[in-house]
């Protein structure tokens, strides 16, 4: 299962990722997290220090090295120069699966406290005026686009704040997208600002509220989300500790912010994955591409790219085996 985290900046959103990764592995769920956001925190949320971050290898960083696996011998990408971030995988694209090895998990992954963890890469200095944040996302959507994970493995994505999650057909990667919501009118115009755009593509979005502190917060989220409210997490030490960098045992977390991470692994594992409308979707991003400034700028007709008889899907990466 692919899942997201996405919100307003501020919300604890790569806090709650966080809590949500550590209970996966502490219960024995084998869990690869890619940390997004433009603001890269992830590892140090999940124990690494900031100098074993800061030296992290990045996914950014090593786009020619993953496309140049990925791309395989696919006959309808003649060259990694014409390969974009959204280029379908096609007969001949070479496959990967979240847990094995490969050049790209050995020079993008590593273990960290049970998790198997990559970062984008952060915005820094030389990228200031003369480039796009979505360049190093684009490594790991690429990434994502080629992998086949089946039930019980997890992928959990910490997504850039804001509606910049939505700049790309990343955001329709994912079976579950929880969107972290704060009480307040402006978390809910972002959530409903959101809402509107998963609509639109049939994108699973889930809220759960954070920072809650009492009945009135609980009753104004679900004055305000409805339905769409799945549950929330209580300001708590442990909770307050995340929000500081300071890892705490999962299982020292309150009784009732452990039961939201349960329903929300519980929402997660009720979701089937439609293959083909995956692939639809993959496919309908890559052409927008394409047309908007893929085709121009690599001087070649990119919709050829797409192999209309082939899906991403289980029984593919079994031809690719065999």
């Amino acid at each position: 299962m692919k899942i997201a985290f996405v919100g307003k900046g501020g919300s604890g959103k790569t806090t709650l990722s966080s809590l949500f990764v550590a209970h996966l592995a502490a219960t024995g769920k084998p869990v690869l997290a890619i940390d997004a956001d433009i603001n890269q925190h992830l590892a140090v949320a999940l124990g690494a220090t900031e100098e074993e971050a800061l030296a992290w290898p990045t996914l950014g960083d090593n786009m020619a090295l993953i496309k140049e696996y990925l791309r395989g011998d696919n006959p309808r990408v003649p060259d990694v120069a014409v390969m974009i971030k959204t280029t379908p995988p096609g007969r001949g694209s070479r496959l990967v699966t979240p847990f094995e090895d490969n050049p790209i998990t050995e020079a993008c992954f590593r273990q960290l406290g049970g998790v198997r963890l990559g970062v984008t890469g952060q915005f820094d200095e030389d990228d200031l005026g003369v480039a796009c944040y979505h360049s190093k996302v684009g490594a790991a959507e690429l990434l994502l686009n080629h992998m086949i994970d089946v039930e019980g493995e997890y992928v959990v994505m910490d997504m850039t704040a804001g509606a910049d999650a939505f700049a790309s057909g990343l955001f329709t990667r994912f079976d579950v997208t929880f969107l972290v919501c704060e009480p307040t009118v402006r978390s809910v115009g972002v959530y409903r600002q959101y809402a509107d755009y998963a609509r639109d593509f049939g994108v699973r979005l889930v809220v759960v509220g954070n920072k809650v502190t009492d009945a009135e917060d609980v009753d104004f989220l679900r004055e305000q989300v409805g339905e769409a409210l799945l549950g929330w997490l209580e300001n708590s030490r442990h909770v307050r500790a995340a929000e500081r960098g300071t890892t705490r045992p999962i299982g020292e977390l309150e009784p009732h912010n452990l039961a939201t991470l349960d329903a929300m692994l519980a929402t997660v594992d009720a979701e089937q994955r439609d293959w083909a409308r995956y692939q639809r979707q993959g496919v309908e991003f890559h052409l927008r591409n394409a047309r908007a400034w893929g085709s121009g700028r690599a001087g070649a007709d990119l919709a050829e790219q797409v192999d209309p008889g082939f899906v991403l899907a289980p029984p593919a990466l079994a031809t690719q085996d065999a």
